[in-house]
């Protein structure tokens, strides 16, 4: 079968956007073809605001997800692949979810790069959202 991620992040980006909140995505920087803005990556991850307000020409495929925008007023093309998707989730209330492996996904420890794997351990395990009030 396919990976579901694809279906889940394009659902839950409708969903969050139809109950008038911003969907974030957590994405793992270190996925090969993952292209973002380097300067805002924390930790091997980047929080990316997806709504229509903050990007321009969002297409979530099958295989992964692009759109351009401004990061300090720099124009930029972002293409993340799916299986880089960690967590799609509304800013306001951290409504969401988490994605985990899928059977038959790679194993995202053989797709970092080199120099990933010299910056020291990665963090294991998923990502922790919280509600900031």
């Amino acid at each position: 079968m396919t990976s579901s991620r694809p279906y889940l992040v394009r659902a839950f980006n409708e969903w969050i956007l139809d109950n008038n909140c911003t969907p974030y995505i957590v994405v793992d920087a270190g996925v090969q073809g993952v292209q973002v803005p380097t300067e805002h990556v924390a930790n091997g991850q980047i929080v990316l605001n997806i709504s229509p307000g903050a990007v321009k020409g969002l297409v979530v495929g099958n295989g992964a997800l692009e759109f351009s925008a401004r990061f300090g007023g720099v124009p930029m093309q972002v293409f993340i692949p799916l299986q880089a998707v960690m967590a799609i989730y509304a800013r306001e209330n951290g409504e969401g979810m988490v994605f985990g492996s899928e059977p038959g996904a790679p194993d995202p420890d053989g797709l970092s790069t080199d120099s990933d794997r010299a910056s020291g351990p990665r963090p294991s395990g998923k990502p922790s959202l919280k509600v900031v009030k």
